[in-house]
């Protein structure tokens, strides 16, 4: 072999052998201060787990084996999410949160040119998933009332055969949620797979998107422990689908995702119901208080919402200026001048009663 022509790398030469679709992404980072009296810009719960739930789970810890791999799939998790959803076992896949599940579509579904159609606005990281595998991506901008466009939606899955469609209800960042008659236009209109991204069903009056399974072939749910459950420090995720087409996905999953404590965890607090169901009422109580508190004011327009979220507008100063003046009062709320059509647009998540008093009473200072 002739290596005589062969130069040392250099960082120049290092950095062309990495795909340009990678370079041309940024990291998705939060941006946020290190430390903040009030955290309300990342859509967790403001609730961790009661101190005798976790004093339960530091026995657990005390029997599992560090030195040992978990199971290639955490199989009996899988049983207690299959049962939590009155679906099989076999229906249902978890992973190292729904993003890394995100992460797996794109690898089993999206070749170069693969047509795949997404609303907007709706959660960036699928947008970034479908680029990553250069898909051929249309996006569906949405309703004069942020609603997303159904009949676009309809439109384009048949007449680009979508190999894959991405619904999130209810969706963040909007809050809105989509009615199932929709979901089922969707799903009647493409032979492609639809995924339902129900990170929030917990929040959500409608009925949830399972009902649909049996019917379906085409449906994968999405669901993540990291909202309602308040498991986001955990990072666990799941999806149900079809038993045939989790058996293929199994195949491009990576082994040992979950470990042996985040399973443990997640099993326990499955046996907890009413815990789970008392959060929840509390964060849709909370959420409703600052609904109302930002409809009621004139300086403000809101986004109607079925998430612990509430998308809000600041008529009489800019909402880069609000949320750096919040941020200052040890306030923090998310930005969502990323999105086009959510220019001049903040997002709150409820939190605690003083949490929420205390977004309200710096909201007003700012104002």
């Amino acid at each position: 072999m002739d290596t005589a022509s062969a130069s040392p790398a250099t960082l120049d030469t290092v950095m062309e052998r990495i795909r340009p679709g990678v370079r041309n992404e940024s990291p998705y980072l939060v941006g946020a201060p290190p430390r903040a009296e009030v955290k309300l810009n990342q859509n967790e719960s403001p609730y961790d787990l009661p101190p005798a739930l976790k004093a339960e789970l530091i026995e657990t810890l005390n029997d599992l084996a560090f030195n040992r791999y978990p199971a290639e799939q955490p199989s009996a998790l899988a049983e207690a999410l299959a049962a939590h959803n009155d679906v099989a076992p076999e229906q249902v896949l978890v992973g190292n949160g729904s993003n890394e599940l995100t992460y797996l579509f794109g690898l089993a579904f999206i070749a170069p040119d693969t047509p795949v159609v997404l609303p907007a606005p709706m959660f960036s990281l699928y947008e970034k998933v479908a680029r990553l595998y250069h898909a051929d991506l249309t996006t569906i901008p949405p309703r004069d009332d942020l609603h997303f466009h159904i009949d676009a939606l309809v439109d384009a899955v048949t007449r680009t055969n979508a190999a894959m469609t991405v619904l999130t209800t209810p969706n963040n960042p909007t809050g809105l949620a989509i009615p199932p008659s929709d979901l089922e236009r969707v799903l009647q209109a493409t032979p492609g797979i639809v995924v339902i991204d129900e990170a929030y069903v917990e929040f959500n009056d409608h009925p949830p998107a399972t009902e649909l399974l049996d019917a379906y072939p085409n449906l994968i749910i999405l669901r993540t422990l990291s909202k309602a459950f308040g498991l986001a420090g955990l990072r666990l995720g799941y999806l149900m689908a079809h038993e045939s087409v989790v058996t293929e996905l199994m195949k491009a999953r990576l082994p040992f995702m979950v470990d042996r404590f985040s399973e443990a965890v997640g099993r326990t607090v499955l046996q907890h119901p009413d815990l789970l169901n008392e959060r929840v009422q509390q964060l849709k109580a909370h959420t409703r208080h600052l609904v109302d508190a930002l409809s009621g004011r004139s300086d403000v327009t809101t986004v109607p919402t079925q998430a612990n979220f509430v998308l809000f507008a600041p008529q009489t100063k800019h909402a880069d200026a609000v949320q750096d003046a919040l941020s200052e009062r040890g306030v923090l709320v998310r930005n969502m001048g990323g999105y086009d059509a959510l220019q001049g647009y903040l997002r709150v998540c409820a939190g605690t009663e003083n949490e929420n008093k205390a977004f309200l009473d710096a909201l007003d200072a700012v104002l």
